[in-house]
């Protein structure tokens, strides 16, 4: 009697789940099949998660059109192209939430054109993005990768002259797109005893650094250009051959935002013919194609797009995403919201 009890209880806490489990909120998740992150588990005890590639359906299309017509929110894990036609095949779509801080890859203006609302990751990498750029800038000035590879290779074993890098404190600074993480990138930097000018769409009245309404005004006066704005059909190639020119022979380029903000054919011909100081480059316009005539460059130093990547700032994005989702289908204010440029 006692086990038939048992049994019942089981079944019954069973069921329970499953009853729970079938009044969960539907969240469709957008990737490219190579592109995953440890989130899913997160959303899973909150929602029912639907992605496309673990699904048995092919192409991912077909997926979307059978089973995903009444999903309201999807989230875009990283890079993850999300165009108009896409989300077409979403009639119920109300929210878009974006894991990265940029949102380039989001066909935002389809997104408006429909009333749906898009977030960002907002101040989950702000922190680790700037720390990220100040390094860059650092191993540029320093020369560190150079270094390092002049260690290893033996050359100070055999006494091969190796040259001096520079000073960064009483550089002047000029951020191009003083947000989130550029604001950051400044008060780091001022720490370090340099002077701060930036650039953005408009003057921030609460800011004490000078501004400049255009970039190539602020390279005129700056010995360092942090590029961290966002990327639109205004920002594209801001860091253009007039731009590279003012900075002049001895300026640093630092690139923490997307490759497609720098015109990169010039920036690597300015670099090869020492037209320029030196760069930090973490994004590239074509990634992860990079140009090997910069791999032998010593005042280039090169990174995979990983600024944005520590264990520290996931976890505060995953909470961010959780968030923003629980917000939505609680009809409570979300967080992270991307504005109209």
């Amino acid at each position: 009697m006692a086990v038939q009890e048992s049994s019942d209880l089981e079944s019954f806490a069973q069921n329970q789940v499953q009853s729970d489990q079938d009044h969960l909120p539907l969240v469709l998740v957008h990737r490219l099949p190579s592109f995953d992150i440890p989130l899913t588990p997160l959303l899973q005890s909150h929602f029912i998660v639907l992605d496309p590639h673990h699904s048995s359906h092919s192409p991912p299309n077909s997926f979307l059109y059978s089973q995903a017509q009444s999903v309201r929110a999807l989230v875009v894990y990283g890079p993850c192209p999300l165009t108009a036609d896409t989300i077409r095949l979403l009639p119920s779509l109300e929210l878009v939430v974006a894991t990265s801080a940029g949102v380039d890859h989001i066909d935002v203006s389809e997104c408006r054109l429909r009333g749906i609302t898009v977030t960002n990751a907002g101040d989950a990498f702000s922190e680790d993005v700037a720390d990220y750029a100040v390094a860059l800038l650092v191993g540029v000035l320093r020369r560190l990768t150079a270094a390092d590879r002049y260690v290893r290779s033996g050359l100070w074993r055999l006494n091969v002259e190796y040259p001096l890098g520079s000073k960064i404190g009483g550089k002047r600074v000029g951020i191009v797109g003083l947000g989130r993480i550029g604001s950051e990138v400044a008060k780091r930097l001022m720490a370090f005893g340099c002077s701060i000018a930036y650039n953005s769409r408009k003057k921030k009245p609460s800011v004490p650094y000078p501004y400049f309404a255009n970039v190539y005004d602020l390279a005129t006066n700056s010995d360092v250009l942090v590029v961290c704005c966002a990327l639109t059909s205004a920002t594209h190639h801001i860091i253009s051959r007039e731009v590279m020119k003012a900075l002049g022979k001895e300026g640093v380029l630092i690139n923490v935002g997307r490759g497609a903000l720098v015109d990169e054919k010039e920036l690597f011909q300015f670099l090869t013919r020492g037209e320029i100081g030196g760069a930090g480059l973490d994004v590239f316009e074509n990634e992860p194609d990079v140009p090997r005539e910069l791999f032998t460059l010593d005042n280039v130093v090169l990174s995979p797009h990983k600024a944005v990547l520590t264990p520290e700032s996931l976890e505060s994005v995953f909470q961010l995403v959780l968030a923003n989702l629980k917000a939505f289908f609680s009809n409570k204010p979300l967080m992270s919201v991307v504005h109209q440029e």
